[in-house]
């Protein structure tokens, strides 16, 4: 099933908009939560669904059919796996037209006994992970009416791995640190680029995985912000620069991290492309609340009270609390990630918690951004940064694959 581009491209604006509020080490999945937000959107009123048709990209059409689409759609790539479900206390009367648009089988029952419901929703989190992410991120009070949650989780295998060895950067935030290093070597000189931005000039390296997943890898210039770097990424991504190819870069230092130099053989070997970068392993919490205008959710904090869901309920309950747990991890063999998102509401009327809280080489040996998306339909469906690389042991384990 194909990913229409209206949603390619309303998925990768929902990023490039959080992308912008990153300012150190994180991963997140614009993918994971897209879905829930147009639930949402079918069921709301007046300015909430206005915010939330806006974060989703889809001011007019059905937001419940193209989250249902999306979600068929990824789940049928391989090495992707996605999972919705929806959990309602026995009291609360829904609208049948509502529960119909979820997919089939994802609606279960919250009993009130709070430590027997969070064991329940903690467990679906784990096995539609593949036991990366082990609770549910959105914690169960005695007002929680009702838990949407979406759940996706990815792998893939480099279809050239790296090696192991231990990198000690000379300069940079990671000077003096002997770090998991990975090294490869190939002729594939288009597989790296640089762009120029109006922020900056940014390197890009393109990690292809086996399963049409690949990892796009960034590194700006030093003065350049973690937002600023993700957001020229996923600008390249969509067209908006121009990117010099491996093949065409002049010798000298022509991006950060590049070096281009001509060396001479006693054989006429071809030009060679020497990546070195950095295994790395991220976890990261995220209060969607604290962004909100990111989200869409801006109206059901402001006003709590009001009835904010008709489309749910004839109770229509309020936001209670929305929060993301993801996961990733690159190392020599492959990349993986996983994401749990949920959303929970609670009975109107209820005080909300507020949480504001020739030879190429490109080395990647200080702080970086990456990208993990469909080759095909260019759907990011996980971003990140990395800061705090893995350190170097003997025998370390490659992430299982």
């Amino acid at each position: 099933m194909r990913i229409p581009d209206a949603t390619v491209r309303a998925v990768s604006g929902l990023t490039s908009r959080w992308a912008r509020t990153v300012s150190g080490p994180t991963v997140f999945s614009a993918a994971g939560v897209w879905p829930l937000l147009a639930f949402l959107a079918t069921a709301a009123q007046g300015t909430l669904r206005r915010d939330l048709l806006d974060a989703v990209g889809l001011p007019s059409g059905e937001p419940a059919a193209a989250a249902r689409q999306l979600m068929a759609a990824m789940d049928e790539l391989r090495g992707v796996d996605t999972a919705l479900g929806l959990w309602t206390h026995r009291d609360l009367p829904l609208r049948a037209e509502w529960v119909a648009g979820l997919a089939a089988g994802t609606h279960g029952v919250l009993t009130g006994d709070l430590r027997a419901d969070r064991a329940a929703l903690d467990a679906w989190a784990a096995e539609r992970t593949d036991g990366l992410i082990r609770r549910m991120p959105a914690a169960l009070t005695d007002d929680t009416e009702l838990v949407l949650a979406g759940a996706l989780a990815l792998r893939t295998r480099w279809l050239r791995p790296f090696h192991e060895h231990p990198l000690m950067p000379e300069t940079g935030p990671w000077r003096g640190r002997e770090l998991l290093g990975l090294y490869r070597r190939s002729t594939l000189l288009d597989r790296v680029g640089v762009a120029d931005t109006p922020e900056g000039t940014v390197t890009e390296l393109k990690v292809l995985g086996d399963q049409g997943t690949d990892v796009h890898l960034l590194l700006g210039e030093e003065r350049m912000t973690p937002a600023q770097v993700l957001c020229a990424g996923l600008d390249v991504l969509a067209g908006g620069h121009q990117v010099l190819p491996g093949t065409r870069l002049p010798y000298g230092s022509p991006g950060p991290g590049l070096e281009v130099v001509r060396e001479h053989s006693a054989t006429p070997d071809p030009p060679t492309l020497d990546v070195t970068t950095v295994a790395y392993d991220l976890t990261a919490e995220h209060d969607l609340l604290a962004a909100h205008r990111v989200f869409g959710l801006t109206a059901a904090l402001h006003d709590p009270g009001a009835g904010q869901f008709p489309g749910i309920s004839a109770h229509s309950p309020g936001i209670g609390a929305a929060r993301q747990s993801a996961v990733a991890a690159f190392g020599a063999l492959g990349f993986r990630a996983a994401v749990v998102t949920a959303i929970t509401a609670v009975a109107t009327g209820v005080p909300l918690l507020r949480h504001p809280t020739t030879e190429v080489r490109a080395t990647f040996d200080r702080p970086f951004g990456f990208l993990a998306l469909h080759r095909t339909s260019r759907l990011v469906l996980a971003a990140g940064w990395v800061t705090d690389p893995q350190p170097f042991r003997e025998g370390y384990p490659d992430i299982h694959l």
